[in-house]
Formats: C-alpha cells, structure tokens, sequence
C-alpha cells in the first residue's frame, strides 16, 4: 500500500509538472514561428546595430531612443558599456542618430541603464523626458529637461519610491507625474525568475505624483507597455505574457477603471499610440523562449502589430511587419512617419 501511495504521489506531482510546462511554453509563444511579412522603405539605422528599448517621438518628429538596457534574464550585446539616450529626426529623408549629452551632477552616468521613455510638453513647450532607469539592478526615473538648441538632456530628479520595485514603462502626464507598469512584483532578480516561471500573476501599475502614489491596477502576467489615448481618457497596457492590453478609463483623480481587453497571438511589449487616429502600434515578441534562452541560431524575431480602431470596439489586430532575425526596429506612432 505504501508504494502505491507513493507511486500515486509521484505521478500527481509529475503531472502537475507536465501541466505546468505547458502552461509556461503556452505563455511564452515557445511553438511559434515567424512567417516574415515586410514593410516597404525599411532601412537599418547606423549607430543603433543592438537596438532600442524604446522610443517617444515628439509632434514635430523628433524621436528619443533608449539603448543599451541589461536586463536580468535577457542577453546583453554590449554589456560593459552604460546606455545612452539617442535623438533622431523622423523628418530627415535618411535619419540619423544622435547621442544626447546628459548635463547636471546628480546622475551616475556609469550606470546609467534606460528602460521605458516618456515625454511631457508644459504650456510653455518645454519638454520633459522621464526614463526607466535600473542602475546596479535598482528601479528609479530619472526627470530631464530637453535642452533642444545644445542638443542635450538636462538631468533635474532621481525619483524612487517603494511601490515602484521593477518598473519597465511609464506614461508621463506631468513634468514629475506618471503612471508606471512594474513588471514584477519583487525587485530581487532570483524572485523575479521564479514569480515569472511559476506565473504568478502579481505585477501592477501605478500612479506617482509628488503629492500621492498609489496602485491603480494590478493582477497582470508581466505587465509591459503603457499608453495614453489623445483624448486623455483611456490609458493601455500591455500584458506582456497573457497576450492581451488592457483598456482602462482614466478619472479626474488618477483612478482607472477597467473597460474592455484587446487578446494578441503574441507577446505584446511598448505601445504607441497614433496621435490622430487613437491606433495601437506595439512592438511584440512572437516567440518568447528565444528572448530568455538566446541562441544566435535562432533569434527571437521582431514583429509589429496594428490594433486600430479601439475606441469603438469594432477594430482588428494586423501583424505589419515580422521578421525572423534580430536588428533594429523603429516604429513610430503615426502613419506619416511609419511610411518613412
């Protein structure tokens, strides 16, 4: 009788372990693979050959870079080097990229590791870009000035707080005011493996201001991307490992209020949004594994997907571009500059 439990226990905890695989090969897309499908006009960018994290573009074309991020779990290709925030001009025929000298004292540009970007213009059009910073593995945003005519980020705040543990993106609604996605509940990267693994569903996203903070959304699978509708009242956010981006309402007092989920057949990371139309552009990930378990052989591949129409609820997911192999892509969040 005793090996018959014992038999009996085994094969439950092995068909929990079966269960469980499934589930986590289910979440990370690790099956699929890419049938390439090309944009016209698409050219490598010289200077960015490893890629950008993330992208703002200001409404008169110019486009903030975040490169160089090492992230736990993911391979860096220039891991000894700190990041940089590169400029470019969506309006040149062929765009080059700049880097943009970080001015003022209080930034340890050695570590400097830029994450999520976003941008807030006041009533006097000075601009103000927020990154997602992780210097030695810690979370902070960093607030600068964009100094347009010297061509330079002014750093003006290091901002940090206990409900911001492991921030990925952020949408800035003031010069010191966002909402921000933490992509896992805990900060340790050993936990971060096993919450991630064991899918548990514990990230969240949160509202900073210098006068109140607080947890507006949570219970996501790794959340990732978050965007802002150019009316003002609908914030998105991605769902990196369920496939899906949630719509919320935005109040008057930073609260949201869920309002529908737009399902994805890929993992779905940073969203632009279009500033005319209210379209979804979003970088995704169409085989996750290969992201975690990097092999040269077999890159994790590049895909954007359009989701227009959101509003209204009558819309449609289109894949506009994939591609097998790992370069650089640049989307921006019009169709003007798409078509660049």
């Amino acid at each position: 009788m005793a090996k018959l439990i014992g038999l009996t226990f085994v094969g439950l905890l092995l068909a929990l372990y079966k269960n469980h695989q499934s589930s986590y090969q289910r979440r990370l897309n690790a099956l699929r693979e890419v049938t390439p499908v090309d944009l016209p006009n698409c050219n490598l960018v010289k200077g960015v050959e490893t890629g950008a994290e993330d992208l703002e573009i200001l409404p008169n074309g110019l486009a903030f870079l975040s490169t160089g991020l090492k992230y736990p779990g993911i391979k860096s290709f220039d891991p000894d080097k700190p990041g940089k925030i590169l400029l470019m001009d969506l309006n040149e025929k062929d765009p080059a990229v700049l880097e943009l000298e970080i001015t003022g004292n209080k930034l340890d540009k050695s570590s400097f590791n830029p994450h999520g970007v976003s941008t807030f213009t006041d009533e006097d059009n000075a601009v103000y870009l927020l990154v997602v910073n992780h210097p030695d593995s810690k979370s902070t945003v960093e607030v600068f000035k964009f100094q347009e005519e010297e061509r330079s980020l002014l750093h003006l705040k290091t901002i940090t707080h206990e409900l911001l543990p492991s921030i990925n993106d952020i949408a800035a609604v003031g010069p010191e005011s966002f909402y921000a996605t933490n992509d896992h509940y805990f900060a340790d990267p050993y936990l971060k493996s096993w919450e991630m693994y064991l899918g548990l569903s514990w990230s969240n996203v949160v509202y900073y201001s210098p006068d109140k903070v607080q947890v507006v959304a949570e219970g996501f699978d790794f959340a990732n991307g978050i965007g802002i509708s150019p009316d003002g009242k609908h914030v998105y956010i991605a769902e990196l490992l369920a496939h899906k981006i949630h719509v919320y309402e935005k109040h008057a007092n930073w609260t949201l209020t869920p309002l529908k989920v737009l399902d994805f057949d890929t993992l779905v990371d940073n969203i632009s949004v279009d500033p005319v139309t209210g379209d979804l552009w979003v970088g995704c990930h169409p085989n996750g594994i290969r992201i975690f378990f990097y092999d040269s052989e077999k890159p994790p591949g590049s895909e954007v997907s359009l989701h227009d129409e959101v509003d209204t609820g009558a819309g449609s997911v289109t894949a506009v571009f994939q591609l097998k192999t790992k370069f650089l892509l640049v989307c921006a969040n019009t169709r003007e500059h798409m078509d660049r």
